[in-house]
């Protein structure tokens, strides 16, 4: 299908542009029928498709179709695998494609800044590599399928308290290397159709009216082809809006946002010319929808469910496995104990929820998965309403823990859901006493969690093994039956750091913040980098996962040892499978800048690799690196920069696991002019060659010969104009003027 949209856009009405930048209804754009200009339909997601049936709530969240409930994004992220993420969204593109669905709200990449947030289960990771990789693969996937993705929140929406009107305070470079990063590679790389901006402000500005951010990044910088759409009911002044490049309010505003840029525009408010760009956009995502949509398309939902617990069996994380009690042997007792067992918990609340096809009770799965020569013996433990002890639930726990050989307990969080935030890190009380009481009595305990974010354990060294299950949707309970039984092999590593207490995280201090504002203090060092540089030992870090066999490294090589920031580098690593399982490893390759003139992490996330070995199998992996693994975002000249040096390559199996290490010595392409002023340094002179002669010679006109090292460090900190009043005469402002143009000069500083 062919359309000229100019051609179409120039025979609209203002009325008519206008009306197309809001929405008909709660799900729905509206179509203009005497230009053939349909209306498309959007729905929530991004784990599974939830399509309302018949007329939308007040709040859109209630009376969804049937669809596949996949692992959420946070399980989902701990898989470290792409090729499994392009495989879920082309699912949920075919599901949308089934019940007429254009635009799938999804994927969610924003950065785990603090695991309180009520809305973490819905993304990726605290590191925004990890985060951009996972949903690059995720887009493709559903739009491979003719369905646009709408990538989201943007930006800097990591909160739920006050999360309509907070204002996130946000240096420039943390915004850029950490929170507008994993959006950016997305944009640039998958061209998701559309981009919903968030609630909050950011820096002083509501995201839906961030000029900034929608044109000046998004659209200019990153080349953004698409429309932004607002999150449901998050625009704040809608003129200011559509000129900051917000085209789409949803859901329907009544006309109220339509009448505003109507007047807007006759009263010479808000050029037409950028009405009728907004509309461009618009239909251009609306045509291409129309033309993509496939007729009579169906889905198979028993396909779908393999998928789902196919999906669930890489992302779940082996966290503890003492005397390899997992996996289990059959035969004999075991206690399956926990609510969870038989009403699982496999997803959050929010415009997330789904309606599944089908449950897998774990329970059920269990004794499937065990066979007829074990004995699966089952006690509730506690209730599922409440989080206070029932003591007769503890007894009956207590006595089936007594009778099996192995007692696993299914425990996890109740409550995570949009809309608010947790307060804490503790697992419900009756849900940790359950895991207290049995092991009073029963000294083989496997926990199995339920969870969208990280918890305390102050029971870990009472239990010989913790399997981290996520929410990892409708089939999760299939997949921790195949997991704990060794029909499979768990190959999840975390994507976020888990703290031992809330107190050592980043933004402990600094969240959710005081009344309307939120400052980003930690700024770079959020998660693992945080961790890094304070030097905290996490309970377990990001990138950690057991397996029921072992990897080796045994080799790292790099194709060059000096490169320009114009070439990549290519870095081979050797592993192999030392065990007697096949199993996956995940193959993390970090950077650490070893003599950067600016403050950076000790380490980043820039690579990784997900590996199947056969036991004795050992293969080579090869990465290659670009310029952005070795770049920091320069302030000063609004762009990345790779600076001069020696650069080490870390290889390992987790974040504090560092198995292997490459140096390489990087050129770079760009001279960074070094503006020099009358507050300019001593040592700020002292930080190049010629710069340094001038310093000394100034240093010796001050204060002569000078011997002691204290003289001349306190020297380094003195500025330039400071020269006048301590030379007492030798140093004049004519001088002075000298000595600045023939650094301007010098260093081309201007």
């Amino acid at each position: 299908m062919s359309k000229d949209i100019r051609k179409i856009v120039s025979q609209m009405t203002l009325e008519e542009k206008a009306s197309l930048c809001s929405g008909k209804d709660w799900w729905n754009t509206k179509a203009i029928e005497r230009l053939g200009i349909p209306s498309i339909m959007m729905a929530d997601g991004p784990h599974g498709l939830r399509k309302q049936i018949g007329e939308p709530d007040h709040l859109g969240l209630q009376n969804s179709v049937p669809a596949t409930c996949f692992p959420t994004a946070a399980a989902l992220a701990c898989s470290w695998d792409r090729e499994l993420l392009q495989n879920i969204g082309q699912a949920l593109g075919e599901e949308c494609q089934a019940e007429g669905v254009s635009i799938l709200l999804g994927p969610g990449v924003n950065i785990k800044r603090s695991p309180l947030c009520g809305r973490n289960f819905e993304y990726y990771s605290e590191d925004p590599y990890l985060s951009a990789e996972l949903a690059i693969s995720f887009v493709k996937g559903v739009q491979g399928q003719g369905v646009g993705a709408s990538l989201k929140h943007f930006a800097a929406n990591n909160q739920e308290h006050r999360r309509m009107t907070v204002d996130a305070i946000v240096d420039e470079r943390a915004l850029r290397e950490i929170y507008l990063a994993s959006f950016e590679e997305v944009v640039k790389k998958a061209q998701p159709w559309t981009v919903m901006c968030a609630y909050n402000k950011l820096n002083g500005d509501y995201c839906s009216e961030h000029k900034y951010l929608l044109t000046d990044i998004l659209k200019e910088e990153w080349g953004h082809e698409g429309f932004v759409v607002s999150d449901w009911g998050a625009v704040n002044e809608r003129v200011d809006g559509l000129k900051a490049g917000l085209e789409l309010e949803m859901p329907s505003n009544n006309g109220l946002g339509d009448k505003k840029i109507i007047e807007a525009v006759r009263e010479g408010e808000l050029a037409e010319s950028v009405l009728d760009q907004a509309v461009e956009r618009l239909l251009t995502v609306t045509f291409k929808a129309v033309e993509k949509k496939k007729e009579n398309a169906t889905y198979d939902p028993v396909a779908h469910h393999q998928l789902a617990r196919a999906a669930a069996r890489e992302c779940m994380v082996l966290l503890k496995n003492d005397e390899q009690i997992l996996p289990l042997k059959r035969g004999g007792t075991i206690a399956v104990l926990g609510a969870f067992a038989k009403n699982p918990q496999y997803q959050g609340g929010g415009s997330s929820r789904i309606n599944p096809t089908m449950v897998d009770e774990i329970y059920a799965e269990i004794q499937k998965t065990a066979g007829h020569n074990t004995k699966v013996l089952y006690a509730e433990g506690y209730q599922l309403d409440c989080e206070e002890n029932d003591e007769g639930l503890l007894m009956a726990a207590k006595a089936a823990a007594v009778e099996g050989d192995v007692a696993v307990i299914f425990v996890g969080l109740t409550d995570e859901s949009e809309g608010y935030d947790r307060q804490h890190l503790r697992l419900p009380e009756n849900h940790r006493a359950l895991i207290e009481a049995v092991a009073e009595v029963q000294s083989n305990v496997v926990v199995v969690l339920s969870n969208g974010a990280p918890i305390e354990m102050p029971w870990l060294g009472r239990v010989k093994g913790v399997l981290e299950s996520h929410l990892a949707g409708q089939a999760s309970g299939g997949a921790i039956a195949d997991l704990i039984f060794g029909e499979a092999n768990p190959c999840g590593k975390l994507a976020e750091t888990h703290p031992q207490e809330l107190r050592h995280n980043p933004s402990g201090l600094n969240f959710p913040g005081e009344r309307d504002r939120v400052e980003y203090r930690e700024g770079l060092f959020v998660g693992y980098r945080y961790y890094d540089a304070k030097r905290i030992e996490p309970l377990f870090p990001f990138g950690y996962g057991l397996s029921y066999t072992t990897f080796a490294y045994t080799g790292i090589s790099v194709d060059k040892k000096r490169i320009s920031d114009q070439e990549p580098v290519n870095v081979a690593i050797k592993v192999k499978n030392n065990g007697d399982m096949s199993g996956k490893e995940i193959i993390q390759l970090y950077v650490r800048d070893l003599e950067s003139s600016v403050i950076r992490p000790e380490k980043e996330l820039k690579a990784f690799a997900k590996v199947a070995l056969e036991p004795g199998e050992e293969k080579t992996v090869t990465f290659s690196l670009s310029k952005r693994a070795f770049d920091y975002y320069n302030v000063e000249f609004n762009d990345w920069h790779a600076e001069s040096g020696d650069f080490e390559i870390l290889v390992g199996s987790s974040s504090q696991d560092m198995l292997l290490k490459e140096t390489i010595n990087l050129s770079s392409s760009v001279t960074v002019s070094k503006k020099f002023h009358r507050n300019s340094t001593i040592g700020e002179l002292m930080n190049n060659p010629v710069g340094a002669q001038v310093a000394d010679k100034l240093i010796r006109q001050v204060i002569g010969e000078v011997d002691s090292a204290m003289m001349r460090e306190m020297m380094k900190s003195m500025p330039l104009r400071a020269l006048l009043n301590f030379s007492q005469g030798k140093i004049n402002e004519d001088m002075l003027a000298e000595i600045l143009q023939f650094l301007k000069l010098t260093f081309r500083a201007f």
